[in-house]
C-alpha cells in the first residue's frame, strides 16, 4: 500500500469534467485507488464517491493505492492533478 498526498489546484478542483478524468485515469490502473479528504475516504474509480468530496481548488488531498500497479497509479494521478488538466480541459 503507498500513500501521497497532492494539493488540488485547477480552478474547479474536481468536479464535473475534471472528476470524470480522474475517474477514467484510476481505472486505467489495476490496484485499488481511494481519494481521502478530512478523514473521508472514498473509491477513487467512483465519480459519485469522488463528487461527494467535494474537492475545490485548493483542497489537499491524499491518494491510496494498493496492488500491483499502486506506485505507478498514485504517481499517474498526481501528474494529471498537478497539471491542472491541461490535456483535457
Amino acid at each position: 500500500m503507498i500513500s501521497k498526498d497532492v494539493t488540488v489546484k485547477n480552478q474547479v478542483g474536481l468536479h464535473a469534467r475534471p472528476a470524470t478524468f480522474f475517474i477514467q485515469k484510476a481505472n486505467e490502473y489495476k490496484s485499488s485507488v481511494w481519494v481521502e479528504k478530512n478523514e473521508r475516504k472514498v473509491n477513487a474509480k467512483s465519480l459519485l464517491g469522488v463528487l461527494s468530496l467535494g474537492i475545490t481548488k485548493g483542497t489537499e488531498i491524499k491518494l491510496i493505492a494498493d496492488g500491483t500497479d499502486e506506485e505507478e497509479a498514485v504517481d499517474g494521478l498526481i501528474e494529471l492533478i498537478s497539471s491542472d488538466f491541461s490535456d483535457h480541459i
